[in-house]
């Protein structure tokens, strides 16, 4: 596939359409692993959470690694 074949505002379509997907499932799995370690009474004392988020795009040999910490103290 060449350049001129790619509808740019497709991709952009995609791209859109992936990052929501991964924004609200993301967002669905933390909550539901912070409702279960309060629950076990597990949460770490400090409020912080540490978090990783990987993206790989192998047929692009793209792989971008996010690290953040959450304060999720009151």
């Amino acid at each position: 596939m060449s350049a001129t074949d790619i509808d740019k505002d497709q991709v952009n379509k995609e791209i859109r359409r992936f990052l929501k997907l991964v924004g609200i499932t993301s967002q669905r799995e933390i909550e539901a692993a912070v409702k279960k370690a309060i629950a076990a009474d597990a949460f770490p004392d400090t409020g912080k959470l540490a978090a990783t988020m990987t993206l790989s795009v192998p047929a692009l040999g793209l792989e971008h690694v996010i690290d953040h910490e959450m304060d999720v103290s009151a």
